[in-house]
């Protein structure tokens, strides 16, 4: 049998297995089973506590299709709860490596319990090539994107993984099981992307759903929220500081001018421990 954890950043779950010592066979395959919420535990994917040499801990994403992502900002919320909770660590403040670098995590105890995080989700990546993007060098800024009869706008950049970020006027209403698939697998999007449809209520307050690669919708996305106040800030004169809501929740992002860098802040939940059959 292989014990995981279910968590969640306000409805973005995953499932936590420890590797610190113990080899996990083929992950993708693992992740594609637990996480099918009609024959497996259910989740937005797997996660791998594992150790690392460049930093306290390293986590690895594997989402529902059985393919690696690079970085999770609610996903990386979770980790710290699950490391500190469990006394792996003393720290409130850890270095976690992922795909996308070495993350920088704060956490906030209540009753020697994590019940919020802080994370550091670094510099955006502005550039095409290094979203990765098709096209000419330089910045995605409100660059028209022709769709199946329709014409988007969309800002594009890295948050560690690749984003489209999309304004629409009523985002509840937005078709975003029909446009998010076709956008993630879009020529343009060599690794394909995930997509953020976001409505704006004022400079300080958004609303976003994501169509997130590998996975479909989401009730959140760290690094969507994250990329959606950065493209805000270069399309719309957005303030830096927003509150971001999303289906499961709110969180609070800011780009901060001084060193470039993006904050994420939100709640990380534990929800259940189980057992899963070595099959």
């Amino acid at each position: 049998m292989i014990p995981f954890t279910k968590m969640h950043g306000i409805g973005n779950d995953y499932l936590y297995l420890d590797a610190r010592t113990r080899a996990v066979k083929n992950p993708g395959r693992l992740s594609r089973e637990m996480s099918d919420r009609h024959f497996g535990v259910g989740s937005d994917g797997l996660i791998l506590v594992m150790k690392s040499k460049r930093a306290d801990f390293r986590m690895r994403i594997f989402n529902p299709d059985g393919s690696e992502a690079e970085m999770c900002g609610n996903g990386i919320r979770c980790f710290a709860k699950y490391v500190y909770d469990r006394r792996f660590t003393k720290k409130t403040v850890m270095a976690i490596e992922t795909m996308a670098g070495i993350m920088p995590v704060r956490v906030s105890v209540r009753g020697g319990k994590v019940s919020a995080a802080t994370v550091d989700m670094g510099e955006p990546v502005l550039q095409r090539e290094r979203i990765p993007m098709i096209g000419a060098p330089g910045m995605v800024i409100d660059e028209p994107l022709p769709l199946d009869g329709v014409r988007f706008n969309v800002t594009s950049l890295s948050m560690g993984n690749p984003h489209a970020v999309i304004y629409v006027e009523d985002v509840e209403r937005f078709p975003v099981e029909k446009y998010g698939p076709l956008i993630e697998r879009h020529d343009l999007f060599p690794n394909r992307t995930n997509v953020e449809f976001v409505e704006v209520v004022n400079d300080r307050e958004i609303i976003q759903r994501t169509w997130e690669r590998g996975t479909g919708e989401t009730l959140a996305c760290g690094t969507g929220a994250s990329a959606a106040v950065v493209a805000g800030c270069l399309s719309r004169n957005a303030a830096r500081s927003v509150t971001v809501r999303l289906r499961g929740g709110a969180l609070r992002v800011e780009w901060k001018e001084r060193d470039n860098r993006v904050y994420l802040t939100g709640p990380a939940v534990e929800v259940f421990e189980g057992s899963w059959p070595n099959a």
